[in-house]
């Protein structure tokens, strides 16, 4: 209950700016109101998520040159949600900025698009431009939605709790121990987490679609048969999509894209990559699938 007050802070912040935003023209005023709104949303990432992963990384660095250096971490539970609504108000901000969206008026409507309880924790990432009008309407119970509701919801449970808590205890017994096993039954374990990270990821999104449905709320899709597609640019377009569209939308599209020659390219597939490694976890080992992703992706 303590961290109800980032959630509430980062709700009341963006609100405000945003009507900061649309309340003026002057281009030096509003570029200094969202450059407040995406540092403060990030600041309060950085600190919450990240800070003990960078203090402790730069304490082994020091160290292995011979420098002990006292790094002091936070002893502090990550707070719910806090990846996914930090991404949600930064969107609607910047959508306020750019003109695409007019700034909400309605506090009740504003809080509880960020804080809409069946995908906080787990996505999709929603756009303000989908998922905010759809609080100022009137919502009346539809018996062939719910029914739709409770469908996804079911198929994503089966996911989720059948398949996916299923194949983890296997994989996490061969992954823990892999000099134990044969080749074919590594690659069966491999075969296993594929399936395992999916169904565990999509049936959580199909969890929380399907229960806003119940309630009459549309929420954008988040995977689409991904282990379909053809190649790596393919796959991206299908897993994940509210976190890669939001990639795209927020930061590949404006540091340029691929429309300013090959080094831009390079540079801004990279910095998406590994922004979105670290989106998924504070550690090493996500940098290193993010410049993973990234050389595969990239136009060589």
């Amino acid at each position: 209950w303590r961290f109800l007050g980032l959630i509430a802070a980062s709700s009341l912040l963006d609100y405000g700016i945003a009507l900061g935003l649309d309340a003026t023209a002057d281009t030096r005023r509003r570029k200094l109101l969202l450059g407040t709104s995406i540092t403060a949303q990030l600041g309060l990432l950085a600190t919450f998520k990240y800070y003990n992963f960078f203090a402790l990384s730069l304490k082994s660095a020091f160290a292995g040159v011979g420098i002990a250096l006292d790094a002091p971490t936070l002893h502090w539970v990550l707070p719910v949600g806090i990846s996914f609504y930090t991404f949600q108000t930064m969107s609607y901000t910047i959508d306020v900025y750019r003109r695409s969206l007019p700034a909400c008026r309605d506090p009740l409507a504003f809080f509880a698009y960020v804080s809409f309880f069946p995908q906080l924790v787990a996505g999709p990432i929603e756009r303000a431009t989908n998922l905010l009008p759809q609080f100022r309407v009137k919502h009346a119970f539809d018996p062939v939605a719910a029914a739709d509701g409770l469908r996804q919801m079911l198929w994503g449970l089966l996911k989720k709790a059948v398949i996916a808590d299923n194949c983890a205890p296997i994989v996490a017994k061969v992954f823990a121990h892999p000099e134990w096993y044969t080749a074919s039954t590594l690659l069966w374990a491999i075969v296993l987490f594929a399936l395992q990270i999916y169904c565990d990821f999509s049936g959580y999104s199909d969890i929380a679609i399907g229960c806003a449905r119940l309630f009459g709320f549309r929420l954008m899709r988040n995977f689409h048969f991904p282990y379909f597609s053809r190649d790596i640019t393919e796959f991206w377009r299908r897993w994940h999509i509210s976190l890669t569209t939001w990639f795209r939308d927020y930061v590949y599209g404006p540091l340029g894209g691929s429309t300013r020659g090959r080094k831009t390219t390079v540079r801004n597939v990279l910095i998406v990559f590994l922004l979105s490694g670290l989106w998924h976890g504070a550690n090493w080992t996500f940098v290193a699938w993010g410049a993973y992703n990234a050389l595969l992706f990239l136009p060589f």
